[in-house]
């Protein structure tokens, strides 16, 4: 696969200042479990769930009010087996 990157926009009734600071909070809408700045330029964070999940990231680009962009420095996600229901293993759910 030759392009990986993702894009996403998100419309929202509040103004720009109220989503920029929000989306900038990003412990108080992904999890707790991060170390390092994440709304500061040229920071990097780490996020982190049990053994499932990590997540290194940069932040390369903050315009205020405007936009932020991350660039993932790296990723892990277990890969999980789905039971035949569809159901998650309770295994994964600690």
């Amino acid at each position: 696969m030759n392009n990986q990157d993702f894009t996403t926009t998100i419309i929202t009734d509040t103004s720009p200042s109220q989503a920029y600071k929000a989306i900038n909070n990003v412990r108080g809408w992904w999890s707790e479990n991060i170390n390092g700045d994440t709304d500061k330029l040229n920071s990097e964070f780490l996020y982190h769930y049990v053994d499932v999940h990590r997540a290194r990231m940069k932040v390369i680009e903050m315009i205020p009010d405007k936009k932020v962009v991350w660039h993932v420095l790296d990723n892990y996600f277990k890969l999980l087996k789905m039971k035949p229901n569809g159901q998650i293993p309770k295994s994964f759910l600690r």
